[in-house]
Parts: structure tokens; sequence; C-alpha cells
């Protein structure tokens, strides 16, 4: 006999339909309903809510073979498909992170043909893949955080089987896998939660309704929160999760969800014996986020760092619009590098009032946020999906590689980034309804247009072309600059794992000195100097040594070295300053 369960407080009557026969199902005082059924394994089912006979999927599907709107299938992990028993696992913190989205990293657009450029990331360095969402969502091909089954695998990645593989091919090489989860709103296409149960409050954010976690009959969502959270960790044996906009999730309760996830992450990590890491993504700006929990934080293991990335991209390419729009200087660059945070209970001219807290950098290390020259985000929520590299330099690129990867922070690359790879990274979507595929065609032009973009010029997201554009092209990796810019992040990856002085997370023991007029800038670490040219000139900085790495060879005098324009030198001091 196979027990099926539900909870959904709503309605008054439930059956179950298991391939096609229906069954009663008995209510609990707690809102869930159980029945007892013979049930072959994968056998297709789902739920029959009060008199509509539209059988519904499990909103704790594990599987959905045939997309969100259909039934769910019985599925549960083959232990004899793991051979990855010897995986210690490790901390992110201080590692390399690969954030790379399934259904554009390879032409085949699955978790299997991911597994053939496995071995490249290992050569390159990378110590964690960040899997960007690969819950089950509405059509084929999209970013995947309009997730409605957020227990269930995307059916065409190849759904919990090819995860499974995934996951243990990485281990076996020794990559880490993190899986990006969506907790903060459920997509528009195939959600039907709201008829089993209050799975939704009655405030919104930017992306959707807000999901009820602290009014009433918010335990038991809370509870299929953080148990979704613990299954991919446990039953797909990922090595922790990023945890999308964590700041739309709206918590008044005494205990924050994330305070709790975190106390039963480290509780799952210790009863698997190996390290589980949490990342969240906010922009609070905000270091209780990722303080312990014994010294009254939330007890994340890191965050995303969005003004690191702003501090380093502006200060390179110029740009200065919407929320670049107090970065750029040089002096932002490096309060931003130093401390952690550059808005920290200061004005933000973006946000017109004050934002952020100051980190407290003599107890937490800079490990603990990520530093990136862009992620799906800082790429894909553009107007034109456009990538850096379509528009800086070479050696512009290869000065933010040097300066995200040489900081003390944990750094993170977004795929192609390090070959400085020409697809761009589009916002696609692929709805099968054709009035939401039309209102979010005519809403993202409409998005742009009132920021002065021509809407001719907006990629349609459900135009298939605009999701073909997106997809990586291998074939470029060893072409000329890009081969040159691929083996320059090799080699910066060598070092931050081979220099104790990279490997410092104290930014107490970081220093700096810039330019302003002639656009140089140098980040010290330890014995070694990172010495940038931002500017379109040659110039002289007043730093010396043994040249470790470069872009452009640079010329070594005795008082200072001589650095070509948009270039960067490692350069190896005989003592620390």
């Amino acid at each position: 006999m196979t027990e099926f369960s539900v909870w959904a407080p709503i309605p008054d009557r439930v059956r179950l339909d298991v391939d096609g026969t229906l069954h009663e199902m008995t209510r609990s005082d707690d809102g869930w309903w159980r029945a007892d059924v013979e049930a072959p394994a994968g056998a297709r089912y789902g739920f029959v809510l009060d008199d509509d006979p539209t059988v519904l999927p499990d909103p704790r599907s594990p599987r959905q073979p045939d997309g969100v709107h259909e039934r769910s299938a019985l599925w549960q992990p083959d232990p004899d498909a793991w051979t990855d028993g010897d995986w210690a696992g490790g901390s992110i913190e201080g590692k390399v992170i690969y954030e790379l989205h399934i259904g554009t990293f390879t032409s085949g657009a699955t978790l299997d043909s991911a597994i053939e450029k496995l071995d490249y990331l290992v050569d390159l360095g990378v110590d964690f893949v960040e899997l960007m969402p690969v819950n089950a969502f509405g059509g084929t091909h999209g970013w995947g955080y309009d997730g409605v089954l957020w227990y269930a695998v995307h059916e065409p990645y190849g759904g919990p089987d090819a995860l499974v593989r995934f996951v243990d091919a990485c281990h076996r090489r020794g990559l880490g896998v993190l899986i990006d989860a969506v907790f903060n709103h459920l997509g528009p296409s195939g959600n039907y939660l709201p008829r089993f149960g209050p799975y939704l409050s009655s405030g919104s954010n930017p992306w959707g309704e807000s999901i009820n976690i602290s009014g009433p009959e918010a335990d038991e969502v809370r509870r299929y929160i953080l148990d979704c959270a613990l299954r991919w960790m446990r039953d797909f044996h990922a090595d922790g999760l990023r945890l999308d906009a964590v700041h739309a999730l709206v918590d008044t309760t005494a205990i924050h969800i994330l305070e709790e996830l975190a106390a039963e992450t480290d509780a799952l990590a210790e009863e698997l014996g190996r390290p589980l890491s949490l990342i969240a993504e906010s922009d609070l700006n905000d270091p209780r986020l990722i303080t312990p929990r014994d010294r009254g934080g939330l007890g994340m293991t890191a965050q995303w760092d969005d003004d690191i990335h702003h501090a380093i991209h502006t200060a390179v390419s110029g740009e200065r619009q919407g929320y670049y729009s107090d970065f750029g200087s040089l002096e932002a660059l490096a309060s931003t590098l130093k401390h952690g945070y550059f808005h920290a209970g200061t004005y933000s001219s973006f946000r017109h009032r004050r934002h952020g807290r100051p980190l407290d950098t003599a107890t937490i290390p800079g490990t603990r946020l990520l530093a990136y020259t862009l992620t799906h985000d800082q790429v894909g929520n553009r107007a034109c999906g456009d990538r850096p590299s379509q528009n800086l330099t070479f050696g512009q690129l290869a000065v933010k590689a040097a300066l995200a990867i040489g900081s003390p922070y944990t750094a993170m690359l977004f795929m192609g980034e390090e070959w400085g790879s020409s697809s761009p990274f589009q916002f696609f979507t692929s709805h099968p309804e054709p009035e939401l595929a039309r209102a979010t065609a005519e809403g993202r032009k409409r998005e742009f247009a009132e920021h002065g973009w021509d809407a001719d010029e907006i990629p349609d997201p459900q135009d298939p072309q605009t999701y073909e554009r997106s997809k990586l092209n291998w074939d470029e990796i060893d072409d000329g600059e890009h081969g040159r810019l691929r083996r320059v992040y090799q080699r910066l990856i060598a070092l931050k794992r081979t220099e104790p002085d990279l490997a410092d997370p104290w930014l107490d023991h970081l220093r700096v000195d810039y330019d302003e007029d002639q656009h140089w800038f140098v980040m010290h670490r330890g014995t070694l100097a990172i010495a940038c040219n931002l500017g379109t000139d040659a110039v002289d900085l007043p730093v010396t040594g043994d040249v470790v790495l470069a872009w452009d060879e640079p010329r070594v005098g005795p008082e200072s070295t001589t650095v070509p324009r948009h270039s960067f030198a490692i350069l190896r001091r005989p003592q620390s300053r």
C-alpha cells in the first residue's frame, strides 16, 4: 500500500485519483487528507477538490512528467544510482562558484548534456556549480523563477533522475552543487496551491503575491518551504541552496523562517556528516543575515553582494544609470571592497532614503559575501540581455575579474564570462497560455520603454529565438582573445587557491590605493599587489615587484610599474607594507 496525503484545509471533500480511479480520502483536524491505496511505481495521481472534476497535481509532487497542469507521478530516488558515498563536501566560503542555467549552458539544454562540460569546469578551477532553478514551471523553457511545483524537477531538463545523475557526476569530479530555490512567490502558470490552502498572503512583491509565512495557518506553509529546501539537500545530495530574494520573505514571527531553515540545515548537515551552505540573495545590506544564530543573526552561510558588483562594474564601464547612480568612482570601489557594503546606513539616491547597516569586519569574514562581475540578474535584467563582453574590451573584462577573484570575498562566475562569451543572456519565457504570453511580452516592452528604450529593440521573451540566442557558443572558448581571457581566469582561480595572501578573509587586512584622475587602482593583499589600470592610457603606478600574472605585460621599475591601458598586473613585493 502507498500512503497518499495532502494538506488541503479549504475544500470540504478531497478525492485521490490514481491512474484514473477515484478514492475517497479522510480528513484529520489539522487539515491533512490521507488515503492508503495500492499504486505501482511511477503511478500517475492527483487530487479532485469538492465537485470540480479537474485532477490537480500534488503540491508536493515528486515528478511532473507531463507538465505542471497534469497529474503527478510517484518517484523515489534509487539508492543504487548514487556513487558518491565518499563525498565529504565542504563549505562554500572562500571557494569559486559557477552559476549556470541548464537550458542555455549547452545546446542540448538538459542536465545530462551539462554533465559533458563538468571536466571543463574542473579544469577551470571551479569548486561549486550553482544551478539556476530546476523546479517545475510552466512551459518548456524559462529562467525557472516562476516555479509552481517546488518539489519537482523541471521535466524538459531530464526530471529528477537526471538531477541525481548530474549531482552524482559533479561529486565524482570533486564539484559541489548548489541549487537556486525560490520561496518568495509562485509563477502565474500552473499555480493551484491557493485551491488547497492559504499559501498566499494579502501582500505582494514585484513578482506576484507574497507567500503566507506569518499569517493564519502559516505553520503548514512554512513547513512546506522547509521540507522542500531540505529535500534538495537530502534526496538530491545538493551541498546547499541559493535562496532567491529573501528580502521578499515577509516574516513577522519571532523566529524568522531563514533562522529556522538555518537551524534545520545545520541539523541535516550533522546527520549527513558533511557541510551544507545557505547563500541568500538580499538587497537589504543587513549583516544580521550572515551573522551566526548564537550571536543574534539569521545564520546564513553567505549572501550575494550586489554592491561589490556595482562598484566594480561602474568603475570599469562608466555606466551610471538606475541603481548604479551612487557608484562609479574609485572612492566608491575602495569603500565597497574594504567594508563589504557601500550603502551601510548611508543615503541611497536610487532609493531616496538611507540604506543598509555597517558590517562588523572584525568578526564577519569577507568570505561570507559573494563577489562577482555579473550574474544572471545583472545581464538578463538589462533591456537587451547584453553581457559586459558585448560592450567592453577584453582587457576591461580581465581587470574586473582580477578585482573580483583577487578580493577577500567568495568568488562567483556566471557561465561563459570566463571567455567573454558573445552570447547575450536575455529574458525568455514559454508560457503556453496565449493571454499570459501576450501580457509578458507587452509588459516587458512597456517596462523598458518607460526608461527610454525603443520598444522595438526589446526582445520578445516568448520568441523562441530569444531563448536560442541566449545559449552559450562553446566553439569560441579557444578563439583569440576569448581563449586568452579564459586562461587568465584559470590562472586567477589557481592563485586564489594557492596564494595564502589571497586566501586571507579579513577585510581589515585589505589596503587600497587609487587615483581618480589617472584612473588606476591597487588592491594590496599581503605581499601581493593587484595593480589595475582602468583608463585608456598607460599609467605609472607606485608599486613594484615580481610579476605573478598580468593581462598585458607591465614595465616594472625600481619605484613604480607602468601598466598598459585596460590591464592589470599582480606583483609580489619583497615584503608586506
